[in-house]
């Protein structure tokens, strides 16, 4: 922020009338045509919004402005001015048309461009509050009109200061009050719509579940949490949920809620906001345990509530250390048996379509993957791994892999299955849950290692078959150290650093990069780049050094090979649950 300022408050840039005006131009216009003195705006708090009609974050961060403008620029000196990134007049106007306040001329590009320059605008929406000097007061207005509406105003350090410690003084006082009682309201409302006075809560162990209906995660885990609650209603507990829902849209809050047997804040609540971030709010869906007491007894136990249900009640450190035992002793006893084996469930499908019992497969090393057809990074994945399947088989007959589908239909997973060498659980199994669960499958494609005993070696293995492939096999502690070993010992003679014609602008320095392509042979290298961090440049060991330098290391470390998966959506390298 001070680099900002200093060149806000440099130079062209020395006042308000300097950064809005220009030779041509005095004013700022309103949507009607009307126009208004830039020295109209002295004694002002004024937000410089960079938006536009074809950004969706925009289009979604307008309103919420508008509502914060309306409330504000009666009462106080406050101020918003347009700052068009529209490609077309026709589209600047109509996106106008709907704010209340200045703009600057859609036809004055030079202004807009130069106001873009000055506070290094690289996004929209966004949000610059300066004072009536043209000095930089915050530089993230989106944020903290998101967080904290026009209680921030007037948007100074001062006051963003005097937010947080409020915030940290209402951690340290917490009461079952002080979170679910604001000014305007002292209850909460069930699916009926009646209020429920939250003095009837007081005493009672409270979930604040934050969710939102549309998310997909949330929706399973609801379904989980009805089951818990019911139980814990069964049985008399003093158990209360109120859901504080994040949903946009009323008529998705309704449908969700009137499905539900707990109760609510009423639907876009003004102190939802505030809640998440008194909460430190991460994840959806989050459910948060408040003791009779009114302090937060744990900040988040849905991962609990999913992996072990109404059997982690009631959520307290003692329970938790419990089930960190009990969850001690499983993996100590896990067997292949007693992952793959439920009830009359005790097979798996080969290539064939025929049943190989678990049994069979008993004293082997066993790769799990967790993969679908319709997730890019697994089709990706998916022909290197099936060359690295061959690879070990051909070492190791006591090696096998077992593909668990996270596909959609029966044909998706025919299709992708047919590529695929190995076994595979039944399309729709059950049994996918409960070994999603163990191994805590977060985003695919994910590939998890099995001993002869049955006991995990590694959740990571997808990570090793990545950097090492078949060398990486049997996955183990001892196996990785041995690599690392070996990798340390080839480049032991290699320099540190090197000049490459391909490269003049920088040295480039020996270092550890899992993987990369190289950009003088554009094939994929693995753990040694010959590496510029600056330019994000990196060479093989083969192709920086010369040819009589001794780069040949060992066969298995592979230099090149594989193909890059640059292109592929989902998050990066992970489709994960949405």
């Amino acid at each position: 922020m001070a680099e900002i300022a200093k060149e806000v408050n440099g130079g062209d840039a020395r006042d308000l009338h300097s950064l809005l005006s220009s030779p041509a131009r005095d004013f700022l216009i309103r949507n009607n045509g009307e126009q208004v003195k830039i020295e109209s705006l002295k004694g002002k708090k004024i937000g410089l919004y960079f938006s536009a009609a074809w950004c969706g974050p925009c289009q979604r961060f307008t309103p919420q402005l508008v509502d914060i403008y309306n409330e504000l620029s009666s009462n106080v000196g406050f101020e918003v001015v347009f700052v068009s990134g529209d490609e077309d007049e026709d589209s600047f106007k109509d996106y106008f048309s709907k704010m209340p306040w200045l703009a600057v001329p859609f036809t004055d590009s030079e202004t807009r461009d130069r106001l873009d320059e000055v506070f290094k605008v690289r996004g929209i929406p966004n949000l610059v509050m300066i004072d009536d000097e043209g000095k930089l007061v915050n530089e993230n207005g989106v944020g903290v009109i998101r967080s904290y509406g026009a209680d921030a105003y007037p948007f100074t350090p001062e006051k963003m200061k005097e937010i947080k410690e409020e915030e940290e003084r209402a951690r340290r006082e917490q009461t079952l009050r002080s979170v679910l009682v604001t000014p305007s309201r002292d209850f909460v409302i069930t699916r009926d719509g009646n209020k429920v006075p939250v003095s009837q809560l007081e005493g009672k162990t409270i979930g604040l579940l934050f969710s939102v209906a549309s998310y997909r995660q949330c929706k399973e885990f609801t379904s989980k949490l009805e089951e818990v609650y019911k139980k814990l209603k069964e049985n008399n507990e003093d158990f209360e949920i109120v859901l504080i829902s994040l949903e946009d849209d009323e008529e998705a809050f309704k449908q969700d809620f009137e499905t539900n047997p707990w109760l609510a804040l009423p639907f876009n609540d003004k102190s939802s906001s505030k809640l998440t971030r008194h909460f430190m709010l991460s994840t959806l869906p989050t459910l948060v345990i408040l003791g009779p007491d009114g302090k937060t007894r744990h900040s988040n136990v849905a991962e609990a509530i999913d992996d072990y249900g109404v059997v982690a009640y009631p959520f307290t450190p003692e329970k938790f250390e419990e089930l960190k035992a009990i969850e001690k002793a499983k993996l100590e006893a896990q067997t292949l048996e007693s992952l793959l084996v439920s009830g009359d469930l005790n097979y798996v499908l080969g290539k064939d379509g025929a049943k190989v019992l678990v049994s069979e497969l008993v004293g082997k090393n066993i790769l799990l993957y967790f993969s679908a057809h319709w997730c890019p990074p697994c089709r990706g994945f998916t022909p290197k791994l099936v060359e690295v399947y061959k690879q070990i088989k051909e070492k190791d007959e006591a090696f096998e892999l077992i593909f668990i589908s996270s596909d959609r239909d029966q044909e998706s997973f025919d299709e992708y299955y047919s590529q695929m060498p190995w076994l595979a659980l039944p399309f729709g199994d059950p049994r996918k849950t409960s070994l999603a669960r163990t191994f805590k499958v977060g985003g695919i494609p994910m590939l998890a290692a099995l001993g002869p005993t049955g006991k995990t070696v590694t959740k990571e293995a997808r990570d090793l078959v990545g950097a090492h492939g078949a060398d990486a096999y049997p996955f183990t502690e001892e196996r990785v150290k041995e690599i690392e070993a070996k990798y340390n010992e080839m480049a032991k003679e290699w320099p540190e650093k090197v000049k490459h014609v391909l490269h003049e602008e920088h040295e480039l320095e020996l270092t550890r990069v899992p993987v990369y392509i190289c950009d003088k042979c554009d094939e994929e290298g693995q753990i040694w780049s010959y590496h510029c961090d600056e330019c994000d440049f990196d060479l093989h060991a083969k192709c920086a050094l010369k040819e009589d330098a001794n780069i040949n290391g060992d066969d298995a470390v592979k230099e090149g090979g594989g193909e890059s998966q640059d292109g592929w959506v989902c998050d990066g390298n992970v489709c994960t649950k949405s």
